[in-house]
């Protein structure tokens, strides 16, 4: 009996010094990492303001590589939501709620200093109000790199229970913040290094649209005066083989970018036609969408041929169709269905060498929001809206306009900046208003001075 006594007062002075501990325990935890990155603030911004790339970066499907992702809520900014169930009982389940975003998108520029995005936490740990902060905030000499801290908070009130789950607060939590924050980095190693700030894109559902194009390509050195030769050769091709068809051109000329390497520029100059049924030869012909050339070794003989004259440059007869399945109809001129889907779409005023650095910036943006591009299947295009007009001196008195695509997939319907309303500078704002004011001349390969990417 004395020894069920000395049990139970044991047991008593046990618990009265478990609560004693809880009690003296702080009723909140935090805890925080830290890394510089080497990007710009607003990319850095952009990839933790939405959810779409968190599966790329978080730790969660290193610990279960079968964890299921559902995304809901808006696609961006406070109010975007993203849940997971895994099937490895210490993961479970969980979901993540942006709380907040300071300042707003669209605040975030060259000269801001500093940012900083909530999430809130819902998932096993214990405690309440958890929720991490990611504090953004610019650094090196000429703000080229973001040092962001990332944390974790949370209360556990008078719940003394959870009071003791602070001495664990560096175990699932710190993991969870580390891991993630170093996949972080790396997933931002792989969007180009360029400031997209100014740009205004917008998400537009393109339809199919009959197409002919002649493939060609320029020695970058050739600068604009090269492009320009070759555009032109080419559209004078299109038109002769548009007479000899019978179909109208029905919009101004579209760019395909195939290859913008170091060296060389290769793309396609196309123009649109108002018919997708095409008599070639004597033979009616449906227009199809382009497809990649198939590696399948028991390819029809036809289209063996049609890829081996491709390689070696020999013409195609008209009526058959290329390596891509695309109509040849006359010498170099092709025709096929273009476009239809999703395509961020950018706009620049000003010389046509800003269309190249403005359709990188559209893939750093769908980068950093999650959309998905392939460059090899659907290639990037744009499309001269206005072209640019000179004076009897050759200088530039109007910038050209060009809408700058780049095809998607995996996206919502809108942009931040489409729901926002917010909307690019014109033509008119971005252009010199007279002969007298335009800054180069025509023969100019550099980005004219007051030409904005937009829209």
């Amino acid at each position: 009996m004395m020894r069920v006594f000395e049990f139970l007062v044991a047991l008593v002075i046990v618990v009265a010094l478990g609560v004693l501990a809880a009690v003296v325990m702080p009723g909140s935890g935090h805890v925080e990492r830290q890394l510089d990155i080497g990007k710009d603030m607003r990319q850095v911004y952009d990839m933790v303001d939405n959810f779409r790339r968190f599966p790329d970066y978080s730790v969660l499907r290193a610990l279960d590589p079968s964890v299921q992702f559902t995304f809901s809520g808006k696609a961006y900014g406070p109010g975007a939501e993203i849940s997971w169930v895994g099937s490895d009982p210490k993961l479970g389940n969980g979901g993540l709620t942006i709380a907040s975003a300071t300042p707003e998108f669209d605040k975030i520029d060259s000269n801001t200093k500093d940012a900083s995005i909530v999430w809130n936490l819902d998932n096993g740990w214990r405690g309440l109000d958890k929720h991490f902060t990611l504090d953004l905030e610019r650094k090196g000499s000429r703000g080229q790199l973001t040092q962001v801290t990332w944390s974790y908070d949370v209360a556990y009130g008078w719940n003394l229970v959870n009071r003791f789950a602070n001495l664990y607060i560096h175990g699932d939590p710190d993991t969870f913040i580390q891991s993630s924050l170093n996949n972080l980095q790396n997933v931002l190693a792989g969007v180009p290094n360029i400031d997209y700030s100014q740009l205004v894109p917008y998400i537009e559902q393109t339809q199919p649209t009959p197409i002919l194009l002649v493939s060609t390509s320029i020695a970058r050195k050739e600068g604009l005066e090269g492009l320009d030769d070759a555009v032109s050769k080419a559209i004078t091709e299109i038109q002769a083989a548009a007479k000899k068809l019978g179909v109208n051109v029905t919009g101004p000329r579209i760019l395909i970018t195939t290859n913008y390497g170091d060296q060389t520029y290769s793309f396609d100059v196309a123009l649109p036609i108002d018919s997708s049924t095409l008599t070639v030869n004597g033979q009616s012909e449906q227009l199809t969408a382009a497809t990649p050339p198939s590696l399948d070794t028991a390819a029809p003989a036809e289209a063996s041929s049609s890829a081996k004259a491709a390689s070696t440059g020999a013409s195609l007869a008209a009526g058959s169709r290329d390596r891509y399945g695309r109509l040849v109809v006359d010498g170099d001129v092709r025709a096929t269905l273009a476009f239809g889907g999703a395509a961020l779409k950018g706009v620049w005023n000003g010389t046509f060498a800003g269309v190249p650095q403005t359709r990188d910036m559209l893939k750093a943006y769908s980068q950093t929001h999650g959309y998905k591009f392939d460059d090899v299947v659907n290639r990037a295009y744009d499309i001269e809206v206005k072209p640019e007009v000179k004076d009897a001196g050759g200088n530039i008195t109007t910038y050209a306009k060009y809408d700058v695509y780049l095809p998607i997939t995996d996206a919502p319907a809108q942009t931040p900046e489409q729901e926002a309303g917010i909307q690019p500078p014109t033509l008119e704002e971005a252009g010199p208003a007279e002969s007298s004011s335009a800054p180069a001349p025509a023969s100019s390969a550099a980005p004219a001075p007051g030409a904005s990417a937009a829209e």
